[in-house]
């Protein structure tokens, strides 16, 4: 881990409520990043903010610190009331693991402050998260749709937010939230009645549309955007058949001692297939998916983030919002076919300041993909050979049957039928 990464300005050089203070010495915070150094004296100041920088820069933070000083300075001025609490920061995220990630922070941050902090998130937890918002909050985090499913039954209101803030707008854009974001955006108070922020990796022209129809003139603050990628990740490329693909990625792995290695692919069937082939040939993997049951996917991430799960395989969906410190590797086993979306995956590696390693293969299937990309980054990806003759022996994985779709059983029929019977 390195400094370099940070800026001149202090946290207790700021104004900030000695409460919040605390909570940022015990996160172990003394100096800002850039996107921080540069956002929070606007923010802190009651001016909209959208902000652009790298991924792994400190965005979630300087949202927090700048929108918890906020209310804190709200209720000294407003004194205390005795209404129901309801969200005063209201925070939209595109992901689960994003949104639970932003929680954890804001936990951290103000656990001296007395805000309470409620997540609202699909595919768990439904009664539970409804009680903990009706039991009274003041910061809500979450993702569009369970968000609009509570809004709608009346499990909170959104007449008293102070702070409305958007974290990975244009990852609400690509998952096709936009709808929904404006739903809700337009049942807040007056943009001029609020501090709003937006953040994201990329700040394209769509999101800078919806940035001044909800914003009040907001300040455009974007951190070295010349350089998409983090300059502390070594990047490389191979150009295996997609016959080699799978004993490259197995031959590197091994070479690399199996540390804490995320792999990205492009469909959810070869996460599942890239697993199996990891597991049979002894390396100690899970894919991860949008459809993974959000239990199971959480206890997947606290194993990887613990150390105790070697390979995280995933989709874009994992691309993006997962603060996990200290990943050694990205392996793109599938070019992305969006340029946007290499700098998302890559930028899991070389998170505040460390350096990191992000390995892609340019196959058959996907090379086609590379020009854009580099176009998009900058530069050109160092070309890494290697030699098939050095290319391990996999061990064929077992059978994987697929799942009915629809989630029923199979019809018979078409040489289906009963299988024979036992004797």
């Amino acid at each position: 881990m390195t400094d370099s990464h940070l800026s001149d300005l202090r946290f207790d050089s700021l104004d900030l409520d000695e409460t919040l203070h605390a909570g940022i010495r015990d996160a172990g915070f003394e100096c800002a990043t850039p996107i921080q150094a540069d956002t929070l004296p606007i923010a802190l100041g009651g001016k909209d903010v959208a902000g652009q920088a790298q991924t792994g820069t400190g965005k979630t933070a300087a949202f927090l610190v700048a929108g918890i000083q906020h209310v804190l300075n709200k209720a000294k001025e407003d004194g205390a009331g005795d209404k129901p609490r309801q969200p005063l920061i209201f925070i939209l995220a595109p992901t689960r693991e994003l949104a639970i990630q932003i929680a954890k922070d804001a936990e951290e941050l103000g656990k001296h402050t007395g805000l309470k902090i409620a997540l609202a998130y699909g595919g768990t937890g439904y009664e539970q998260q409804r009680r903990t918002i009706e039991s009274g909050i003041d910061i809500l985090v979450g993702t569009p749709g369970r968000i609009i499913d509570y809004f709608k039954q009346g499990v909170f209101k959104l007449d008293q937010v102070q702070v409305a803030i958007l974290d990975e707008a244009d990852r609400m854009f690509d998952l096709g939230f936009i709808k929904d974001i404006r739903y809700l955006l337009r049942r807040l108070p007056d943009p001029d009645k609020r501090l709003n922020m937006l953040f994201s990796a990329t700040l394209s022209q769509r999101v800078m549309e919806l940035a001044y129809e909800h914003m009040n003139e907001p300040e455009l603050i974007r951190i070295e955007p010349e350089k998409v990628t983090a300059d502390r990740v070594r990047q490389a490329i191979f150009f295996p058949s997609n016959e080699d693909k799978m004993p490259l990625l197995v031959g590197l792995i091994r070479e690399m001692g199996a540390r804490r290695i995320m792999i990205f692919v492009n469909m959810k069937r070869d996460a599942e297939r890239v697993e199996d082939y990891m597991k049979a040939n002894g390396v100690d993997a899970q894919a991860i998916s949008g459809d993974v049951p959000q239990t199971k996917r959480q206890r997947m991430l606290e194993r990887f983030q613990k150390g105790e799960l070697a390979v995280l395989i995933g989709t874009d969906v994992a691309s993006r919002g997962l603060h996990i410190p200290d990943v050694q590797c990205v392996i793109n086993y599938d070019l992305p076919q969006d340029s946007e979306d290499y700098v998302h995956r890559i930028g899991r590696t070389a998170r505040a300041g460390a350096s990191g390693d992000a390995i892609s293969f340019g196959c058959e299937s996907y090379a086609m993909a590379l020009p854009d990309i580099e176009k998009f980054i900058g530069n050109k990806i160092p070309v890494a050979s290697y030699a098939t003759d050095d290319l391990p022996e996999l061990i064929k994985p077992p059978y994987r049957p697929r799942k009915p779709r629809g989630g029923g059983q199979r019809k018979s029929g078409g040489g289906g039928g009963r299988p024979p019977r036992r004797r």
